[in-house]
């Protein structure tokens, strides 16, 4: 059984819950958006997972944060990043590395974005992006500085 908070922003209090824990992964794994829908008690609630553990031993997930999302009310989510393409610097003896694998945003809902895609086939050794070189349209503003490194081709020792 997989124990998880469920946080309600707007009134400030925590829903425990318990999830059969393959269902979850599986319902995680399959969804589309960064939002799904969860049933808990008879209740339908659209979440967000915020945080997971897992055991260090067998890396079974133990307990899940979630957090409600509700459309119209501005919050902090965090998204992924995902990287995509073979940076040239690769081939030039380099090694991509990525430092961020999450950014925290602050917007409603209804803008969440599911990811950000960076392209990072033109990176050659020394060259990263920053938190900076991210587009993001209006309504979403990333949290994290803007001077952060999230990805970058190093020299290979």
């Amino acid at each position: 059984m997989l124990e998880g908070i469920i946080r309600d922003s707007i009134e400030k209090k925590n829903i425990n819950a318990a999830f059969k824990a393959n269902e979850f992964i599986k319902a995680a794994k399959n969804k589309e958006t960064l939002i799904f829908p969860v049933k808990v008690a008879g209740k339908e609630y659209n979440v967000v997972i915020q945080d997971y553990q897992r055991d260090p031993v067998n890396s079974n997930l133990l307990h899940v944060d979630l957090r409600i999302a509700l459309p119209g009310v501005l919050s902090k989510y965090l998204v992924p990043v995902v990287l995509e393409g073979l940076p040239v610097g690769t081939k030039n003896k380099g090694v991509l590395i990525q430092s961020k694998k999450r950014l925290a945003v602050k917007c409603t809902a209804e803008n969440l974005p599911n990811s950000f895609v960076i392209d990072v086939s033109g990176l050659d050794v020394g060259d990263t992006v920053l938190v900076r070189d991210i587009p993001v349209s209006e309504n979403v503003k990333i949290m994290d500085e803007t001077r952060v490194s999230i990805a970058g081709v190093i020299k290979a020792k």
